[in-house]
């Protein structure tokens, strides 16, 4: 079985909380043996993918097969074209580990996705803006570090795609099983 998930903010990735009161996906009546491929922070959002097929699971998650990740990004400024070329060209450093090249473009017109709550942080003073960014790499926190990497700290951030598998139709807190037409999308059968 393989699931697709649209993971609310404050929601962990995982079926057990680390404190109390925290909002894990428990609460979303999952199938009992299925567990999250991967993961999205808590203060992230979007495309989440559950399973149970181990083999499935080793090819999705196997660094050597490179599953493109897209995400729509909602940063703090207006980012000019040499920040978006600095995020898609790579090598940017954090922490001791080089990005490596993605795709990056400023979205505009903005995307329409549906209010966050709790809402992100407004300023009159201070512009923001969307951008995407398609990897194939996943390190801790990767997307949320390059933006600020590029001085365009992340305030809100949703994963749309997983390969050619997107987010839409799905509303937040909403899942579906995968169809072998979605799992052709994953390049798994």
């Amino acid at each position: 079985m393989l699931i697709a998930f649209h993971k609310p903010y404050g929601v962990l990735s995982q079926f057990t909380p680390d404190h109390p009161g925290q909002r894990t996906l428990a609460e979303f009546g999952f199938p009992k043996d299925v567990f999250p491929i991967g993961r999205l922070d808590q203060d992230s959002e979007g495309l989440l993918l559950l399973g149970n097929e181990r083999a499935v699971v080793s090819r999705l998650l196997d660094p050597v097969h490179g599953h493109p990740r897209t995400y729509q990004v909602q940063v703090e400024g207006l980012a000019a074209p040499e920040s978006v070329s600095r995020l898609s060209a790579g090598g940017l450093d954090l922490k001791g580990h080089r990005t490596l090249p993605c795709s990056a473009r400023l979205l505009d017109p903005a995307p329409l996705h549906p209010p966050r709550d709790p809402p992100v942080r407004y300023r009159k003073s201070v512009p923001d803006c969307w951008l995407e960014l398609t990897l194939t790499e996943g390190k801790n926190r990767q997307v949320r570090r390059m933006t600020a990497a590029v001085g365009h700290p992340t305030l809100r951030l949703i994963r749309v795609a997983i390969g050619k598998l997107t987010l839409a139709p799905l509303e937040a807190g909403t899942w579906r099983e995968l169809d072998p037409e979605a799992r052709r999308f994953l390049g798994v059968r």
